[in-house]
């Protein structure tokens, strides 16, 4: 009896249609990657396990799928191999093997498969592409660099034309000094950071209820409400803040100068990039819950959608491969989880999958001995940068017609003894139902023409 044919959950399998859909989104992705410089590479789908796993925690180990052959562990022993569950981890390890092959500042594009044990849910997968640029620096690295991640997500997003979106910047050492001015702990800085990353997503009286945990209730009302007084109005916000470091009877803190002094120039420069100032915000609220961003944060919203939550983010580290080598090597990025935004795109209607073919011409078999004339024909397209498939069966003519139509492709060609005769081939454009004969000659200029 044959076995059902089925996939497993968690995982995004696309018909012909949405694939060529999915393809060119992330061939927009990859060609705005490389107008900025950002150099391609790939690492294994599996790294050695002790590598992948050294900075992560239980909760992180509890998500990775081991890679093992049957027979080949004893029970209790762990897998000598997993699969990547992000692409930073693996990035930090390729770029502290190869340290001293690299250029630094090293500008790295990174385009590939992630596996994560989810529990398979709408907008969550198993498997699903992540497309990153990160730049990496030997011992420091320019804040110029901060500027640039925003301004590849404004080319990409904007050429995508999905809708209006709207990148909003933060910097973690600003929102660490003001921890420190209302007297929070600096152990408990990491907690309130990732209440305070809920705000966007929470109610306010849950998010303020949350914090208040971890300092003094009265100085939780009063952070929360100094980090969403001027939401919408960057220019608002940072003339805020220049007031509360000019403030001498409230007394503000270096880390605090710092990053302010940080998100004023990251704002600036990455206007003079050409972002539009429509499309960029200072959001004193985005703190991005992982601990390992130091500087600038990033989050990206469709302004349309905001229920899809974040759709682009990352942000600064101060090192990115200390657990794996000496050399301090500073760095900034940002990530794209294309399979979800793809997926949440097609269903919201934002992405049409119209095009059923990459093949811009069907070469028809409209006599048997003339077979080697096709062949050749379809080579002289092809060498001329035209996509061309042949169809190979000398099937009925209107078998072969209905083939070509439900193909998608918006010419058939058509070349029987009467139009060898006469020097002519007969192209059929299928989406406006008409036929034109052509000298055999020009064949490739009247196609070139017709599309």
């Amino acid at each position: 009896m044959p076995v059902q044919p089925r996939t497993t959950q968690g995982v995004l399998e696309l018909l012909p249609a949405q694939q060529i859909a999915f393809q060119r989104m992330l061939d927009t992705v990859r060609r705005n990657f490389e107008l900025f410089g950002f150099l391609p590479i790939e690492t294994p789908a599996f790294e050695l396990t002790d590598v992948l796993l050294t900075k992560s925690g239980g909760e992180t180990e509890k998500q990775v799928y081991f890679v093992q052959s049957t027979g080949s562990l004893k029970q209790g022993d762990t897998p000598e191999l997993a699969l990547r569950f992000d692409l930073t981890v693996p990035l930090a390890r390729y770029v502290a093997e190869h340290e001293h092959d690299l250029n630094f500042p090293f500008r790295r594009y990174q385009i590939q498969r992630v596996y994560r044990g989810e529990r398979p849910k709408k907008g969550r997968f198993r498997e699903f592409y992540q497309c990153d640029i990160d730049v990496i620096g030997k011992d420091n690295l320019p804040l110029a660099y901060d500027a640039e991640a925003p301004a590849v997500i404004y080319k990409i997003f904007t050429e995508l034309a999905f809708g209006p979106f709207t990148i909003f910047i933060n910097n973690r050492k600003l929102l660490r000094g003001l921890l420190e001015s209302f007297g929070v702990a600096m152990d408990k800085h990491a907690d309130v950071l990732r209440e305070v990353d809920r705000l966007d997503k929470m109610d306010r009286a849950e998010v303020e209820q949350r914090v208040a945990g971890f300092m003094d209730p009265a100085h939780a009302k009063d952070l929360l409400d100094l980090l969403t007084a001027h939401k919408g109005d960057s220019r608002a916000a940072l003339a805020a803040l220049e007031k509360l470091r000019a403030d001498a009877s409230r007394p503000t803190t270096a880390t605090f100068k710092e990053g302010l002094d940080e998100l004023e120039q990251v704002y600036s420069s990455t206007l003079a990039l050409g972002v539009a100032e429509s499309a960029l915000q200072i959001n004193l609220a985005i703190a991005r819950g992982l601990d390992y961003y130091t500087g600038t944060v990033y989050e990206t919203f469709l302004n349309d959608h905001p229920g899809l939550g974040s759709i682009c983010s990352g942000g600064r580290y101060a090192d990115l491969a200390s657990h794996y080598t000496k050399s301090k090597l500073p760095g900034v990025g940002i990530s794209i989880g294309a399979t979800r935004l793809f997926s949440q795109l097609i269903e919201l209607g934002l992405i049409k999958a119209e095009t059923r073919t990459v093949s811009t011409v069907v070469v028809l078999n409209v006599e048997a001995p003339l077979a080697d004339q096709y062949l050749a024909i379809a080579a002289s397209l092809r060498a001329a940068g035209i996509n061309t498939e042949v169809y190979g069966a000398a099937d009925k003519l209107g078998k072969q017609m209905k083939y070509a139509d439900r193909s998608g492709a918006p010419i058939a060609l058509l070349l029987g003894s009467r139009e060898r005769e006469a020097g002519v081939i007969k192209l059929k454009l299928l989406r406006e139902n008409r036929e034109v004969d052509v000298p055999a000659v020009e064949l490739v200029a009247r196609v070139r023409e017709l599309i």
